[in-house]
């Protein structure tokens, strides 16, 4: 038996009705002799442990444009409110309780924390890892600066620590994964079966649109539910695309021999139609043909113009180019205005990731902020890329690069 078994049996002893009598020659102070140790060298290696914590960080794909201080986001409250939690004596029942998560941690580091992984693009997963190597870290720093607890009772320490948390990253993989597909399943599911009611109601809008002998009134009421159901069929379309890709399926397209300036057009002047009162120049150079999904390509460029046109200014006009050179055509779509914040630029293509000018209180209503993810995977698909470059004084500008011809995959 180990000498710590057996003094936590005297410690254990020592309670009567969850209040410390004390037991033998055995203080309260010298019972908590390793709690106090750790706490003491948490304090004293503050800085080790956090340079530690930041290393780790920046191996996760979320943090690599993070700096310093973001990597290291909320550590220090969370190491000291550790040391003080260590340092101050605790009973069995508050053991208990805390055990059970029964504790107020509302406004706290660890919730802050969380909260400010989640804006960056953490999974679960990554945020988990950041503990598992915390622990790790202290311990093992603990371990070569201390003589007060035997290392073959830290090393056992270490690696039952190390296997639960294991279990615990397992099952929470799993877990997150089971929930992840089931919320994607609805959402494809949910999209489909929306498809069919939408599909009437647009049809019986079109009917009412061409009877001649409809009061105008009635014309114009029928055009409201025309236009409005062709937009939430564009939703439904995005919510189903993403639902696919989520799913693990790539995005599909049908390529065919075709222009891509006059597809384009046909996205600037849907735009045109729908904001009347913005200006779009549409600027073309050199060969513009090649291999791509019509469809799909339009999809891109619409999401594009509609988002420029949405956070730029509206006294300037939005600008559209296609320049065509032998291996491919680069697209640019412009907009002047409130810049993307550069905290939110290498997240700028996640789900469900939607921004909005505050100062101006313009947004997209109609949107659920997977327009530029959508439009991204699409690219992709057709073996492009599509970058964003956004300043105070150049204002935004979203880059694609399409090949003539798609890779092998």
């Amino acid at each position: 038996m180990r000498c710590h078994v057996a003094l936590e049996d005297a410690y254990q002893s020592g309670f009567v009705d969850g209040q410390y009598k004390g037991v033998g020659p055995f203080s309260l102070t010298y019972l908590y002799w390793v709690a106090m140790r750790l706490a003491d060298f948490i304090t004293a290696n503050l800085e080790q442990i956090l340079d530690e914590w930041e290393a780790y960080a920046r191996h996760i794909r979320a943090a690599q444009d993070l700096d310093s201080t973001e990597l290291r986001d909320h550590a220090r409250q969370m190491l000291e409110a550790i040391a003080k939690d260590l340092a101050t004596p605790q009973t069995a029942e508050e053991q208990k309780e805390k055990s059970r998560g029964h504790r107020d941690s509302k406004g706290s580091a660890s919730v802050n924390h969380g909260a400010g992984r989640a804006k960056v693009g953490f999974s679960i997963e990554d945020m988990i890892s950041e503990y598992r190597a915390l622990r790790a870290s202290v311990l093992r720093l603990w371990g070569k600066e201390t003589d007060s607890v035997q290392q073959c009772t830290l090393d056992d320490m270490t690696r039952f620590n190390e296997a639960i948390d294991q279990a615990m990253a397992e099952a929470v993989a799993r877990y997150s994964s089971i929930v992840k597909q089931a919320q994607d399943l609805f959402l494809g599911i949910l999209g489909h079966d929306l498809r069919n009611p939408l599909g009437a109601i647009s049809m019986s809008a079109q009917f009412l649109m061409q009877d001649a002998n409809l009061d105008s009134r009635y014309i114009k009421s029928a055009s409201i539910i025309y236009n409005s159901s062709n937009q939430m069929r564009r939703l439904i379309d995005d919510l189903l695309s993403f639902a696919r890709t989520r799913l693990g399926q790539s995005m599909p397209v049908s390529l065919h021999q075709t222009d891509l300036a006059r597809i384009v057009n046909q996205a600037v002047m849907q735009a045109r139609a729908f904001h009347p009162d913005c200006t779009i120049v549409f600027d073309v150079t050199g060969d513009l043909h090649g291999q791509w999904d019509s469809t799909r390509i339009e999809q891109v460029f619409s999401n594009l113009i509609g988002n420029a046109i949405a956070h730029g200014d509206n006294h300037k006009p939005v600008s559209v180019t296609l320049a065509g050179n032998e291996q491919e055509v680069i697209a640019t779509v412009h907009n002047s205005g409130k810049p993307i914040p550069e905290s939110d630029l290498p997240h700028i293509f996640e789900p469900l990731r939607q921004s909005a000018d505050s100062s101006s209180g313009k947004h997209q209503q109609s949107s659920l902020g997977l327009g530029l993810y959508i439009a991204r995977e699409i690219i992709h698909a057709h073996s492009g890329a599509v970058t964003v470059a956004s300043s105070s004084e150049t204002g935004t500008t979203f880059t694609v690069q399409l090949p003539r011809h798609r890779l092998s995959a």
